[in-house]
């Protein structure tokens, strides 16, 4: 079976909203298989953000996971080469996130509940990552 191409390789838009009505694309992942989980489109997210965090090519932090304060403390945009996100423990907080119902995942107009769901890539396709905000006073 022949290697996939640039032109086999789906594209995958993730888009970044809230509750109280914001939306915002994320960024594209090419996506070579045809199926991968939930966990391993989150794990290549966060791996990514991080990647671009580090190098200076982002503007702001992780989308979908916020660094701890010792982090932003840590890398403070005047100590930039202080301080690098850990990307494994970015990934491990999105996970637990996920969990506790920080963020829902919807593949085109359809939840996923279940990490481990494969999730099928043959054609575009649009993941949302939907920021629960917490009600005020609650």
């Amino acid at each position: 079976m022949a290697a996939p191409t640039l032109c086999d390789m789906a594209k995958v838009r993730l888009v970044d909203e809230t509750t109280s009505g914001e939306r915002r694309d994320a960024w594209a992942l090419d996506v070579a298989e045809e199926r991968l989980t939930l966990r391993e489109v989150i794990r290549r997210r966060v791996f990514v953000e991080v990647a671009e965090f580090n190098a200076g090519r982002a503007k702001a932090a992780p989308a979908l996971v916020q660094p701890t304060a010792a982090e932003r403390l840590l890398n403070d945009p005047g100590k930039r080469e202080a301080g690098r996100l850990q990307p494994q423990r970015c990934y491990e907080r999105a996970l637990a996130a996920f969990a506790r119902n920080g963020f829902l995942v919807l593949v085109g107009d359809r939840q996923v509940t279940d990490l481990d769901e494969e999730l099928e890539f043959a054609t575009a396709a649009e993941v949302t990552f939907l920021k629960l905000v917490p009600l005020v006073g609650g």
